[in-house]
């Protein structure tokens, strides 16, 4: 066989060969994506975000904290002894976008929900490095005075509930929200911190906090399925 075959029949013959190329690509995407679309996703033991929580995920996501934080474990050794038991994919279930990231300029965040207490989280936005010395994370000390939008989180949840999240439909956005927050409040003032419930301090906190929170009950046994 001519030595030149594949340049003479492909190579130089561009078209055919996006085409060829194109194809082979598209029959490996199916090969792996089709089989996530045949098992039904199980999402027991795995809470929906609180109207709370979907304020602070709103929150993350428009200060771009997925630039530096990744919420993804990898099922290697050395991810899962400084991060925590690797990522499953029933945990991003209501997950929309997900966040998993795509560096770590900062600390994966999939386990941290529990890990600290929320005063640590509240000083890490004030200041980042008054609990993380020579963190190069900005300080985000707009979010102890704005305000969240209790309208905005409503229009969320009711975007969500169209996507199949179970929110109850006589749920009241603000009162629940409230609820969570005062929580939140009376751990921080125990602390000497005193901030007000509707402030976005308390929305990234609730959210930071349920993070990894299910997985962490579910999977706590090495070697869970």
């Amino acid at each position: 066989m001519d030595s030149n075959w594949h340049r003479n029949l492909l190579e130089h013959r561009s078209g055919i060969f996006a085409a060829l190329t194109t194809a082979v690509i598209s029959i490996g995407g199916v090969v792996e994506i089709a089989p996530m679309f045949s098992v039904p996703l199980d999402t027991t033991g795995i809470s929906v975000y609180t109207p709370l929580e979907v304020a602070g995920r709103d929150i993350y996501v428009r200060e771009g904290c997925y630039n530096c934080h990744s919420q993804m474990i990898r099922p290697m050794r050395a991810e899962t002894v400084r991060y925590g038991e690797w990522s499953r994919a029933n945990e991003y279930a209501y997950d929309r976008p997900f966040q998993l990231g795509s560096r770590r300029i900062g600390p994966d965040l999939m386990r941290v929900g529990g890990k600290y207490p929320d005063a640590w989280h509240y000083e890490h936005m004030r200041d980042p490095r008054s609990t993380s010395p020579g963190s190069i994370m900005p300080q985000y000390t707009w979010l102890l005075d704005d305000k969240v939008d209790v309208a905005d989180i409503q229009a969320s949840v009711n975007a969500l509930r169209t996507l199949g999240h179970p929110y109850a439909a006589d749920l009241d956005v603000g009162a629940s929200m409230h609820e969570q927050a005062l929580g939140i409040t009376g751990r921080l003032a125990e602390a000497k911190i005193t901030v007000e419930p509707d402030r976005e301090i308390v929305a990234l906190i609730a959210y930071l906090q349920h993070l990894g929170v299910d997985g962490k009950k579910l999977y706590a046994t090495a070697g869970a399925q």
